[in-house]
């Protein structure tokens, strides 16, 4: 479906998790990636909460000359400090109660491979300091073991503190945060590449039925929203949209944050649904390129529906008297080639 190729080309996978990049800000991004992914430098990655950091995560591992070893993954948020210590390093049996026997922490079980470790800037001190000493190469015990293990692993971390902040106010080490970040990469929250917005959302939508799509209004709106909870709230906007919509064709009204942007999405005389106020707040997206996606929605309705211009329309979420509005414009324009 013509649908499907806008954002199936643009779709990645790494380590099972897909990842859909069409903005210019996030092609870079994943061109720094492959670069940094050559060294064997512990790798930083920063960025709101649900900006995809995960994602950028694996794809340095993705790229990496450790990508047929073991990758291992480990919120340090989720387990208070004496479970993060065992989960981190292993214990031997009779470690303390419970150790029943014998086990690898995920340091080993990542040996020559990737340990990606997010939230890092919810780490105890007690803990950075021997976070450090494994970065360094110190070889360290188990806890309650009498053997020193040295382990060949790549770290990469990932935040959405601002660690220089937390370093000042001596939440974190300094020499952590210089050993974690010899590489930095700070991926751009989600209204900073409107682009990726719509083929996001896209994806996400043919997750709950291929034949769905979204109205040029819906899609308007989508890009005009500011996004304050990035990917993950688009990923829940549009759960919602493909629960509550009745058509095949999810409209404006199907999205839940309709009435917040109203103000900013009203029709023009021209009966383009689109304001000033509407492309100051889609990020960097500009009034040419929001035109570019319109058009190429357009164009890729008609080829669907063989060039009946009433059934696009419908596909579309339009009148068929809009659609006719643009497609003058647009041979006036001198596209009618193109048409």
């Amino acid at each position: 479906m013509l649908e499907e190729a806008s954002y199936q080309d643009r779709m990645c996978v790494f380590l099972g998790m897909p990842a859909v990049i069409a903005s210019d800000p996030m092609r870079k991004l994943m061109g720094m990636v492959e670069r940094v992914a050559r060294s064997h430098a512990t790798v930083l990655v920063t960025g709101e909460s649900g900006s995809g950091k995960e994602v950028i995560a694996r794809a340095v591992h993705h790229h990496s000359m450790r990508s047929q070893k073991p990758w291992v993954d480990l919120s340090c948020a989720a387990l208070p400090e004496h479970l993060l210590e065992s989960e981190l390093f292993g214990y031997e049996r009779g470690a303390f109660s419970g150790a029943d026997s014998n086990k690898q922490g995920l340091f080993e079980l990542a040996h020559h491979g990737t340990i990606f470790l997010d939230e890092i800037g919810e780490l105890e001190l007690k803990m950075q300091v021997k976070l450090l000493r494994v970065l360094d190469g110190v070889p360290y015990y188990r806890l309650g073991g009498v053997k020193k293990i040295s382990v060949d692993v790549r770290v990469v971390a990932a935040t959405n503190q601002d660690l220089e902040m937390a370093v000042a106010e001596g939440r974190f080490r300094s020499d952590l945060y210089h050993r974690l970040s010899q590489f930095t990469l700070k991926v751009p929250p989600l209204r900073m590449r409107a682009e990726d917005i719509v083929p996001l959302a896209q994806y996400f939508l043919a997750q709950h039925g291929p034949h769905l799509r979204f109205s040029l209004p819906a899609m308007e709106i989508l890009v005009a929203h500011s996004w304050p909870g990035n990917i993950r709230e688009l990923r829940n906007v549009v759960t919602k949209a493909a629960v509550l919509s009745q058509h095949d064709t999810v409209g404006a009204d199907d999205l839940p944050m309709t009435p917040a942007i109203s103000a900013v999405h009203r029709a023009d005389s021209n009966g383009h649904a689109r304001s000033a106020t509407a492309n100051a707040a889609a990020g960097h997206m500009t009034s040419s390129s929001l035109d570019g996606m319109e058009r190429q929605m357009i164009l890729e309705a008609l080829q669907a529906t063989g060039g009946h211009q009433q059934k696009a329309a419908a596909r579309l979420g339009i009148s068929r008297r809009t659609l006719s509005r643009k497609l003058k414009l647009y041979e006036s324009e001198g596209a009618g080639a193109a048409l």
